[in-house]
């Protein structure tokens, strides 16, 4: 993999940190709105009350991928790295998608536990939306500059980027399995 001119990025990285601002303000906005819209998305029919299940899938997936690309990056396997970056990129947008389905049909769940679980639940809980909330804007601009091939500017973002996603894919799990005992409905 060649170094990439900078020169030639100039004009549409522009263009590229205009969508990737945009895209980072829109889609937490998005997943507000579907979280605490009053009236749900009912004609979706059931089948919506499996995608808590396979978002639980989806961030497993996820962080194998992130660890995954860890490794083959510490063995400076670029082509491996990249390509479980991108894995880990696709499982974000499809988890994404699964997300909004479901905000958007299905009214949240609560959490039943009682005693010191609940504070741990709520930690776990209150840090990963927090994370995940800010977590797009380090994300996009780490795949991006990793993509064109901007080494140190990735390096620069990874730092931040990383370990944010890592922290949201798994404490998306672990709320899952906290919380899944308590779903009603079932597929």
């Amino acid at each position: 993999m060649g170094k990439t001119n900078t020169a030639n990025l100039a004009p549409q990285e522009a263009k590229v940190k205009n969508w990737i601002i945009g895209i980072s303000i829109a889609i937490p906005l998005a997943v507000a709105v579907l979280l605490f819209m009053p009236t749900k998305i009912t004609s979706l029919g059931g089948w919506v009350y499996f995608l808590p299940h396979l978002n639980a899938i989806i961030n497993s997936a996820a962080s194998v991928a992130l660890i995954l690309a860890l490794v083959f990056i510490k063995q400076k396997k670029y082509n491996l790295h990249g390509a479980t970056m991108t894995v880990a990129f696709v499982l974000g947008a499809i988890f994404l998608v699964s997300y909004v389905i479901y905000h958007g049909a299905a009214d949240s769940t609560p959490f039943g536990g009682e005693g010191a679980i609940r504070i741990v639940y709520y930690f776990l809980l209150i840090t990963h939306i927090l994370f995940a909330a800010v977590a797009l804007f380090p994300i996009l601009f780490a795949y991006y500059y990793g993509y064109t091939n901007q080494r140190d500017k990735h390096r620069k973002v990874v730092k931040y980027a990383y370990p944010i996603w890592l922290y949201v894919s798994i404490t998306g799990v672990i709320v899952y399995l906290m919380i899944a005992p308590y779903y009603t409905q079932t597929f």
